[in-house]
């Protein structure tokens, strides 16, 4: 398993806008084949920034979602938002003793 951690950072104003878009997104990549677990949280309004946390079955499912119709509407729906490119980081199931 894998998660991944995309930093969002939302235009000033867009704020509103945006969740709406994102409530919209979340059953996209919730369908995609090896999302197992798909989360947004915002911080907040000072900050202007928003985090998604995804656990995916394998980085290839992941890697996989993103050739997919649903990753370009999913990219529609959320992209027209971001102030910048989101910074996305992948890490592994943590460590279990």
């Amino acid at each position: 398993m894998m998660l991944e951690h995309a930093l969002l950072s939302i235009r000033v104003g867009e704020e509103p806008a945006f969740e709406e878009s994102m409530r919209e997104a979340l059953p996209l990549i919730e369908s995609a084949e090896g999302c197992l677990a798909p989360k947004c949280a915002v911080r907040p309004k000072m900050d202007r920034s928003t985090f998604l946390l995804v656990r995916w079955s394998s980085i290839d499912a992941h890697l996989s979602f993103r050739e997919t119709e649903l990753f370009t509407a999913w990219r529609a729906l959320t992209h027209r938002y971001y102030r910048e490119v989101p910074v996305v980081t992948h890490f592994h199931e943590p460590l279990t003793y």
